[in-house]
């Protein structure tokens, strides 16, 4: 007679309660558990004084978040020289008013910005698992999957118009400039690749010689906008998009990064390499979540101060 096994049942209920655990720790803690990295980042040219750049990306604002529009107010605290948003702003159409007043003390500040797909579309609820496949099949979000349809859209002019406003740079598939502590900043910046809005070809040509600092803003870090920043020169590319895996595993890391760079680069600072060329790349996980995938585990939210310091010569 074949031998039948079971789980006994006290490890079955161990096993439950400590899935359960799981699932409250991220949900109940550490998607609130918000984070400053600090980085050094040396690409100023030789003699130059360190420069303070905040970095937020993928807050996804939904109405209610009191304690992350708290966090988010405080980063103005840091009184940092200039801010640079990498988009996802929004993750419930009714928000914009949230999000503004989470980020209004930032907007005092030099600033540019670039906005993310949950900018343009409000989320729907969709199987985690599918992260998993898109990574097997290496497809992710417009880049070889079929359009989305009957998908609403949040109101993101009323998002754009008050950042235009506040003097911060609208880097959508175009060029800008600003001054942060009488440095001259050239930016360039390429709308969300996730969802084939970038255009490359009207910003290519490089960094612009007659400013002090050149840098490359996308939303989300694909491989075929990275190698374009890189191969024109760019020193540094930020980006966000990834939320670091946002369900990691302990003492290994990301499984997915919702597009095409390597796990090992899903979040911090790491470089990216084209035949001749070389670029830093800061990826931020970001402070929020989908609305509908509300946890993080071995994946806290954060933003980043990167100081920028001269390059060795």
């Amino acid at each position: 007679m074949r031998a039948r096994y079971r789980i006994p049942l006290n490890a079955a209920l161990a096993v439950t309660a400590v899935s359960a655990a799981t699932v409250a720790y991220a949900a109940g803690f550490e998607v609130r558990s918000f984070r400053l990295r600090r980085v050094s980042v040396p690409v100023l040219p030789p003699g130059r004084a360190p420069l303070r750049l905040l970095h937020v990306s993928d807050i996804h604002m939904v109405s209610g978040q009191r304690k992350k529009q708290r966090w988010l107010q405080s980063l103005a605290g840091l009184r940092p020289d200039l801010v640079i948003n990498t988009g996802d702003n929004l993750s419930d159409p009714e928000a914009v008013p949230e999000a503004l007043d989470a980020l209004g003390p930032l907007l005092q500040f030099p600033g540019a910005y670039v906005f993310g797909s949950n900018d343009y579309y409000a989320p729907r609820l969709r199987n985690p698992a599918r992260y998993l496949a898109e990574r097997a099949s290496g497809r992710f979000g417009l880049n070889g999957n079929p359009p989305a349809s009957n998908v609403p859209r949040n109101p993101w002019p009323e998002l754009r118009d008050a950042f235009d406003d506040a003097g911060w740079v609208n880097l959508t598939n175009t060029r800008g400039r600003l001054k942060a502590a009488d440095t001259e900043i050239a930016l360039t910046g390429l709308d969300d690749p996730h969802i084939r809005r970038d255009r490359y070809d009207s910003v290519a040509g490089g960094p612009d010689p007659d400013a002090d600092l050149s840098l490359a803003v996308v939303h989300a870090p694909y491989l075929r906008a990275l190698d374009a920043f890189t191969a024109d020169g760019y020193p540094l590319i930020l980006a966000g998009h990834t939320h670091g895996g946002q369900l990691c595993v302990p003492f290994y890391g990301a499984l997915v990064t919702n597009c095409d760079i390597d796990t090992a680069r899903v979040k911090g600072l790491s470089t990216h390499e084209t035949p001749g060329h070389r670029a830093y790349l800061h990826v931020s996980a970001g402070c929020g979540t989908n609305r509908y995938t509300p946890v993080r585990f071995a994946c806290p939210p954060e933003a980043t101060l990167l100081t920028l310091t001269p390059r060795e010569t």
